[in-house]
């Protein structure tokens, strides 16, 4: 699993969306600190909390960030003691989540705490994070410790469920460029909501399964020196760039970044199911499946290749488009994967939903695995 390293991101400014803040350390032991335009789709606008200030927010007073070049280098955790203040999060060690909920909670972030979580996943293959909360550096923490100890312990099949209303758009440039390296599915489950800076994670996964709603909106700019509308414009315009470079690298159209420039950031524009197909926010990841497709063919052969590349074709035919809930989207894929010869034999792990296998194996799943 290639690993990511953990960059103080050079160029602008933190974006934070709407009542989110910053989580504070708390307490917890571990090995020691680490030296387009719009469509014509009618929008649906949601009025913001009335106890939270409206839209994105931009702060010209933070940190510096830069883009990722060339290839990742080896990326060293900070385990200092912290813990999640601004969310809830659960790991469980299946895929199904009707019988078995969502699993153990994880409020403390140290190394011990995180690892007794994950250990009964080492044997099954799957993790499944369940986050509900803001996109902060909390979040972030949360990831590049999730993955390491993933790493560690030889969790492949990795899930990251989530319920989110955005957050800070710098934190959630860097938690996707880790989700991005490491191997993950996203889940937007029936009931969740992805908004906001939320999309940005969206964009990082290898595959995304989307049943709740996803919306964005324009950000909105804090603590600048700016004294006129052009330089004030012309802060904005970096930090756009910024997002639209995150876009394009992790392979979704960047004219999700123009669009959200155009709904006020009082309101919130949902995306329907064809524009996160049309803007790459759904179903496989083209730049993830681009690189899959060299290792696997490599190492399965390019029969396997053919067999899964025209499975996925009948998943977002038959599963994605079909259904109205991810676990009704699994439970279809599984049984769609027979009639193109998965789990293949000589390479089960990287058959496709492969993180179901485990349930269906000890009869967890829902009827065994087989859909009523």
């Amino acid at each position: 699993m290639v690993r990511l390293p953990v960059r103080v991101l050079a160029a602008t400014a933190v974006l934070v969306l709407a009542g989110c803040g910053l989580g504070e350390p708390g307490g917890a032991s571990g090995p020691g600190p680490a030296a387009g335009a719009a469509t014509n789709t009618q929008a649906d606008a949601t009025p913001p909390s009335e106890e939270q200030p409206g839209g994105a927010v931009s702060d010209a007073n933070a940190p510096d960030i830069e883009e990722p070049r060339g290839a990742p280098l080896e990326r060293v955790v900070d385990w200092r003691p912290r813990k999640l203040e601004n969310g809830e999060a659960t790991v469980s060690c299946a895929a199904e989540y009707d019988a078995a909920g969502d699993g153990v909670p994880v409020a403390n972030l140290g190394y011990s705490a995180m690892r007794r979580a994950m250990a009964a996943c080492a044997d099954t293959g799957v993790l499944r994070l369940r986050y509900d909360g803001k996109v902060t550096a909390d979040f972030t923490a949360l990831i590049e410790r999730t993955v390491e100890l993933a790493d560690t312990l030889g969790i492949q099949s990795r899930i990251l469920d989530l319920d989110s209303s955005g957050g800070q758009i710098e934190e959630a440039i860097r938690a996707g460029d880790v989700i991005g390296e490491s191997g993950w599915t996203l889940w937007v489950r029936e009931g969740s909501v992805c908004h906001s800076s939320c999309v940005l994670l969206l964009a990082a996964g290898d595959m995304r399964m989307i049943a709740g709603d996803v919306g964005i909106h324009r950000m909105i700019r804090i603590g600048s020196a700016a004294t006129s509308r052009a330089e004030l414009q012309q802060e904005l315009q970096a930090v756009h760039g910024q997002v639209r470079e995150y876009l394009q690298r992790n392979g979704v159209a960047f004219a999700v970044a123009d669009l959200m420039m155009t709904v006020p950031n009082r309101d919130l524009r949902l995306l329907t199911d064809e524009e996160l197909d049309r803007y790459g926010l759904s179903g496989q990841n083209a730049v993830a499946d681009d690189l899959q497709r060299i290792r696997l063919a490599q190492k399965c052969g390019e029969s396997f290749v053919r067999r899964k590349e025209a499975f996925f074709r009948a998943f977002d035919r038959e599963c994605r488009a079909g259904e109205d809930e991810v676990g009704a989207m699994g439970e279809c894929g599984v049984e769609l994967r027979s009639r193109f010869g998965f789990p293949d034999q000589q390479c089960p792990a990287e058959s496709p939903l492969s993180e179901y296998d485990t349930a269906l194996a000890s009869g967890s799943g829902r009827d065994g695995g087989k859909r009523s």
